[in-house]
């Protein structure tokens, strides 16, 4: 085979690798033989258009098969394809066998193990390199810097700055400018900046970079100065410098500000760009201007994937989650492949819809996506299934995960939590510290969530202790949490103070206080707390609306809440949800208003669904109403007749008047289908345990003692005028009525507290249903004839009694 003597520079993998200029010359210098017609060689050719791994190992056993492997040219046009494919242990296999290896194929291998952000082979093979006595240039620094800044390892960071300044290139422009990306990445934004001042030169990238920097780590301001510091340079900003600030526009919500940045790219040209557009469609969406996001994601001409994920994104944050998957389903539709981030964007959307039937149609998504392995996705789907309601779908997921992130524990404790399941939610957080998984601020506020749901104090001031010690009382999330943990222990005082105490308070933090005053039944001091929301900056949102009209529900103060529903359609703007119609239908039936509650829910713009239907019922139950009552439980029978509550809340409301057959029809009926009434229980906490108790149940170890002091407080409260209700019970003798009353579980959870607890204590008390009507009695009785606050907080509200009465005015 013939051979001529070829220049390096002619082999265009080396020609155009990233070398310094006096290295250029090294290689320049050297001759190597090459057989001529190398370059014209079928394989060689069939390299140049290689596109996917699968045809690069096809052409790898073609090159071993013509014996083409020795060829410097094949060797190093391998080892860079199989790195720019990120398989960088099959570009290992090809470079470890070569004998006489090129710098060149150094370079490339450790720019290969920087581009998959390996950072421990980068290093060692870094080691190695210098072992190998492999010439360094400046770019060897700058892929080892880029690593250590996607890790976010500061450490290594500096100690390749350290190097980087021993090998003479501390002045060298690309070197200093992977510094201040490392330093800016890692969190050390002032390092960075230090960086910056001392470069001879900047070009363009370096500000980029420094205004990128700003822009991610939360110094909103600072990167827009860095802007104006460049124009005042003389230096246009570029369509990377309008990528890297617009998220500082959107952090201080500056629209003005958005706006000129928006002509700027206009005028520039750089609408045309796919990156400007959809940068402006997160900005303008992150500033509450979701119609002109829209706009703009509509009239783009190009849409790329991450075009689409910031409109499925701005939907979602913007609580719009229907809208968000008509645009997934329309990215579906275009034939454009989801990422991580469309698929987490669509589960969140399902999760706020409670759609758990197209949750599960993406999940089977995923796994065809071949996502089902991406720790960030499997976190997205136990969220999405735990505010779906199917927690133990979420928990086999979670059991089933190689890497389970702080996030994969806090959304199990939270899911547990939400779904009124505390006990399993404290015992992952146990277990989440027995994994040395070290808890965040969202780990506390969704423990504080847990607590809250047990509605005990003991263990309240527990966590409070907690959150205190590690320094997290001033944080916003985790003392709105406490104020909605305050709140639901029955302690609104402690929850007022704090309120009061924050420096800043978020749109959530005045919804759980106004939420909590009205589940206390103090509606007028939530009203007072909504219209000092309303003096400040922070507009009310759907929920803030939907605690307010509760408020005033519980409160009987109808034509406030009515005013209320008014103003958020009108002047906030806020379509009302189901939610709210389910809420106005209760302030109407509750105020008496029942014709009004009815012709209101016919002429909802939507069908009206289970809450609607179940508000009109217990209206009609308050104001023993059996005409709207059958109405109301007809409809409610047609979408939902497995729940057996709806039933029995018929049967009291035709007990009530006495239409003791149609009782009985409804109770054969229930027999007929298998529904049962769920059973009560109620707990109270007594030297820091938890006692629970079911209605009739005699499994508590002090049972006797128990029912034994029950039945003389019983005596007591009937000389100070206690009368049972005998009408709650039917089918048996006064005698046994008498005795089935008596034995209703909060009774004998009062009656334990009562006897294990100091004169003067309050007693508190937590059901997992409505009070009824003849314990709500005796429990005022009680109350009048020991001197002591009882606490009830049942499934919809708390009732202070003292002193024979009820903070509910007999109004719940």
């Amino acid at each position: 085979m013939s051979s001529q003597l070829v220049h390096v520079s002619a082999v265009p993998q080396i020609a155009n690798s990233p070398l310094s200029s006096s290295l250029h010359r090294r290689f320049l210098s050297r001759r190597i033989y090459i057989p001529a017609n190398v370059y014209e060689h079928p394989t060689a050719l069939l390299l140049e258009k290689c596109s996917s791994l699968k045809d690069l190992r096809q052409i790898l056993s073609l090159v071993l098969k013509n014996g083409l492997f020795h060829e410097h040219l094949f060797q190093t046009k391998l080892v860079s394809l199989f790195c720019r494919h990120g398989s960088v242990d099959e570009a290992a296999r090809v470079f470890e066998p070569i004998d006489d290896k090129l710098d060149v194929l150094y370079h490339t291998m450790l720019k290969g193990y920087a581009k998959v952000s390996d950072l421990d082979k980068a290093v060692n093979f870094f080691v190695r390199m210098r072992y190998d006595d492999v010439e360094l240039v400046v770019y060897n620094f700058t892929y080892l810097l880029k690593v250590c800044g996607d890790e976010a390892d500061l450490r290594m960071g500096k100690e390749i700055h350290g190097l980087l300044v021993k090998g003479g290139f501390s002045f060298d422009l690309f070197a200093m400018t992977g510094l201040e990306n490392m330093y800016a990445k890692c969190g050390q934004v002032h390092e960075a900046r230090k960086v910056f001042d001392r470069m001879p030169e900047r070009d363009l990238v370096s500000w980029n970079t420094m205004v990128s920097g700003y822009s991610q780590n939360g110094l909103a301001r600072m990167a827009l100065d860095m802007v104006t510091l460049m124009c005042k340079e003389n230096l246009k900003p570029s369509f990377i410098t309008i990528v890297s600030v617009l998220p500082a526009v959107s952090a201080l919500g500056s629209m003005s500000i958005g706006k000129e940045i928006h002509g700027y790219a206009l005028r520039a040209g750089f609408d045309s760009l796919v990156n400007i557009p959809t940068a402006l469609v997160d900005m303008y969406a992150k500033c509450g201007y979701l119609k002109t996001a829209r706009q703009i994601f509509d009239g783009m001409l190009e849409r790329n994937v991450v075009s689409w994920n910031s409109m499925i994104d701005a939907y979602v944050q913007n609580e719009n989650p229907k809208e968000a998957m008509v645009i997934f389903q329309k990215m579906l539709d275009e034939g454009v492949k989801p990422t991580d981030v469309s698929v987490m964007g669509a589960l969140h959307a399902c999760a706020d819809l409670g759609d758990l039937e197209r949750g599960r149609f993406i999940h089977e998504l995923s796994v065809k996506l071949d996502l089902d392995r991406n720790v960030s996705v499997l976190n997205s789907l136990i969220s999405m299934y735990c505010k779906c309601k199917e927690v133990d779908t979420a928990a086999s997921i979670f059991g089933k995960l190689h890497t389970r992130t702080v996030v994969s524990w806090n959304a199990m404790i939270l899911g547990f939590a939400q779904n009124g399941r505390p006990i399993e939610a404290l015992n992952y957080f146990s277990q989440m510290q027995a994994w040395n998984v070290k808890p965040d601020t969202f780990t506390y506020v969704s423990v504080i969530t847990a607590l809250a749901e047990l509605s005990i104090t003991h263990p309240a001031k527990w966590i409070h202790g907690v959150v205190m010690r590690n320094c997290l009382d001033k944080n916003i999330f985790v003392t709105t949490a406490l104020v909605d943990m305050y709140a639901k222990c029955g302690a609104i005082m402690t929850a007022r103070k704090i309120f009061d105490m924050m420096s800043e308070h978020h749109v959530t933090t005045w919804n759980a206080m106004i939420d909590g005053y009205g589940t206390h039944g103090l509606g007028k001091s939530a009203l007072e707390l909504f219209e000092e929301m309303q003096k400040g900056t922070i507009k009310p949102n759907g929920v803030t609306f939907l605690s307010i009209i509760s408020a005033c529900s519980h409160s009987g103060l109808l034509e406030e809440g009515l005013k209320c529903f008014d103003m958020m359609k009108e002047y906030y703007c806020i379509e009302p949800s189901m939610d709210h119609y389910g809420a106005m239908v209760d302030l109407l039936g509750r105020g008496g208003q029942l014709n009004q509650a009815w012709d209101f829910i016919i002429q909802m713009p939507v069908k009206p669904s289970v809450n609607v239907y179940g508000a009109m019922l217990g209206a009609c139950q308050i104001h023993k109403n059996v005409e709207f009552a059958e109405k109301a439980a007809e409809k409610l029978f047609e979408l939902n007749s497995e729940d057996g509550g709806y039933h029995v809340l018929l049967a009291n409301i035709y007990r009530a008047s006495s239409m003791w057959e149609k009782v009985g029809q409804v109770r054969v009926s229930m027999l007929r289908q298998g529904l049962r009434k769920t059973p009560g229980c109620s707990m109270v906490e007594i030297k820091n345990e938890l006692h629970s108790f079911f209605s009739g149940s005699t499994a508590h170890p002090d049972s006797k003692k128990i029912y034994d002091f029950l039945e003389k407080l019983m005596g007591k409260i009937k000389e100070a005028g206690y009368v049972p209700d005998m009408n709650l019970i039917l089918g048996v003798e006064d005698d046994v009525k008498e005795q089935l009353l008596s034995g209703h579980s909060e009774k004998l959870a009062i009656s334990f507290g009562l006897l294990n607890t100091t004169a003067g204590t309050t007693i508190h008390v937590r059901k997992n249903l409505r009070v009824c009507a003849d314990c709500h009695n005796a429990t005022k009785y009680i109350s009048l004839v020991t001197g002591r606050e009882i606490i009830v907080r049942d499934m919809q509200r708390f009732h202070h009694f003292n002193n024979g009465a009820c903070s509910c005015g007999d109004y719940w």
